[in-house]
């Protein structure tokens, strides 16, 4: 039996990352954050999203890191950017990726997965640090030395299949496999209805995913 544990946001990558996962035979589990980001319109996209996909369970884990704050996403006092500057955003989430991947490998290590897929990109990735291979190869020896699972042999990987896919080549697989997008909601800023706002960094990469793999934008924008 294959099992993974697929973090899913409800936006465009991490439902793309699932359906792979499916494809490659995996009897998926997906995991998503209540994490005191600015909208739980994501979260509502993503049970959803699961559900479509047919995984066998889907949780929602509560971490508030508006305790530590640090971010655009988590500190209402920091405003989102609508225009693009180089290095890294403020919408960066301060260890973000390493905490979701820390409670995603406990979840894995009880269902005796052999896999925890996430949808980090290392090309169109708006410079966050936990998005390039360097970590994902890290955290998955850490999770082979960490575990009890990895002491006794049980080796767990930690897969990353759009690393080095542009987003119109991620949308483009996605269309292959079926993936409904306009459920998908990647907008740091939605409205409680789940509209995008159009404007940040991360609306952007994503209409220029769909214009560059021409494919009509099917997103619900305010």
């Amino acid at each position: 039996m294959k099992r993974a544990v697929v973090l899913l946001s409800g936006g465009l990558d991490s439902i793309t990352a699932l359906a792979i996962a499916k494809e490659q035979g995996f009897d998926c589990y997906t995991l998503s954050f209540n994490y005191g980001q600015r909208h739980n319109a994501e979260l509502i996209a993503a049970e959803k999203l699961s559900k479509q996909a047919g995984a066998i369970e889907h949780k929602v884990i509560d971490i508030d890191l508006r305790a530590i704050g640090g971010s655009a996403l988590t500190d209402s006092s920091i405003d989102v950017p609508e225009e693009h500057h180089d290095g890294i955003p403020v919408t960066y989430v301060p260890a973000r990726n390493t905490v979701f991947l820390s409670i995603a490998l406990g979840w894995a290590e009880v269902l005796s997965a052999q896999s925890i897929y996430i949808g980090v990109n290392a090309i169109d990735y708006s410079g966050y640090p936990d998005c390039r291979p360097d970590f994902i190869v890290a955290f998955e020896k850490l999770a082979n030395l960490a575990t009890k699972a990895g002491v006794e042999g049980q080796k767990l990987s930690i897969q990353s299949p759009l690393m080095k896919m542009s987003k119109a080549d991620i949308i483009k697989e996605g269309m292959r496999l079926d993936v409904d997008y306009s459920q998908t909601i990647s907008c740091y800023q939605a409205d409680s209805n789940g509209l995008a706002c159009g404007k940040c960094d991360s609306c952007h990469f994503r209409k220029e995913g769909f214009k560059l793999a021409g494919i009509e934008d099917p997103t619900r924008y305010q």
